[in-house]
């Protein structure tokens, strides 16, 4: 292999979505609004967690650090994002990509065994209330928490590794706004078919043993409510479902449709649109979803911002 051909290996363009200059600024704001309610509607949600002793609860450790993984998921996209809208070359390494792919996942998988515990977790608050300090104990959420970074970890390592055995000769243009395996693989000289094989395997088990674990658990925390015989309890409960079921439904939907679809490798048209939902909107929308329709959330907010309001 040539000098010339080994430069257009280790370094890509990423397309992003426009060339026009004014698109390119009303974007640039738009993301950059998004990017920026994201991570103080994540990290401030960490942090109230994180100084409030009250809501050190199971809930509210898994709560915590699904506000974590969607930050490092924006922090991993979205500033490379924005700089590319007023860059000349948008370039990018093959190690950045590497490094951005990795966090990306890492942070999409832990999410997903997050939702999972945390589904689980209203299931024995709801349907067990007796038992849920024995199911539910802080020795079991650490176990889980630390399963979930685990298993993010080696999720992401995998698919990293696997990507060293591709070669790039051809085309150096990526068409997406962020370094993804499958637009990698399109650009691949070397046939990706064990990679696409690694991705069935691992993140469609991943995907099929987080959902099951979540339908369970809310197929439980349904025939329960139903049961209930205050309207207003059966209504708050069906409220906070419903919510937590349409983050999970966005989530799920979006990263099945992009990576376990027979076509997903050969289609690239549809990935920008649908990244969108994952990288961007689910970390914008979690903090809303999961703490502001809260009440224990709410009332500690409401007393933060008391003691530090001038008297």
């Amino acid at each position: 292999m040539t000098k010339e051909n080994y430069s257009l290996t280790t370094e890509f363009m990423l397309i992003g979505f426009t060339d026009h200059p004014g698109l390119k600024t009303l974007l640039f704001v738009v993301f950059f609004t998004i990017y920026v309610i994201t991570m103080v509607g994540n990290l401030g949600l960490l942090a109230l967690i994180f100084m409030e002793r009250r809501l050190h609860t199971p809930m509210y450790i898994f709560l915590g650090n699904l506000a974590l993984m969607d930050s490092c998921c924006s922090c991993a996209i979205t500033p490379k994002m924005l700089e590319n809208f007023f860059s000349e070359d948008r370039m990018i390494s093959l190690y950045e990509c590497m490094a951005q792919f990795y966090f990306f996942c890492f942070a999409e998988t832990a999410n997903g065994f997050l939702l999972a515990a945390m589904a689980y977790d209203r299931y024995v608050a709801i349907c067990r209330p007796l038992q849920y300090h024995t199911m539910m104990s802080k020795q079991l959420c650490i176990r889980m928490t630390i399963g979930v970074h685990t298993a993010g970890n080696l999720h992401s390592m995998i698919h990293v590794v696997l990507l060293l055995r591709l070669t790039f000769c051809g085309s150096h243009q990526i068409n997406h706004f962020f370094c993804d395996v499958l637009p990698l693989y399109r650009l691949s000289c070397v046939d990706p078919y064990i990679n696409i094989l690694m991705i069935l395997i691992f993140s469609g088990s991943v995907q099929i043993f987080t959902i099951s674990v979540v339908l369970t658990s809310y197929l439980g925390i349904l025939f329960t409510i139903f049961k209930m015989k205050s309207k207003e309890g059966r209504g708050k409960a069906l409220s906070t479902c419903a919510s937590h079921f349409l983050s999970v439904s966005i989530l799920y939907g979006s990263l099945l449709f992009m990576y376990i679809r027979p076509s997903s490798v050969k289609e690239g048209d549809k990935d920008m649109t649908v990244a969108i939902f994952y990288t961007l909107v689910i970390p914008l929308l979690n903090p809303f979803i999961y703490s502001l329709r809260n009440k224990d959330v709410k009332n500690v907010m409401k007393r933060v911002l008391k003691k530090r309001k001038p008297h």
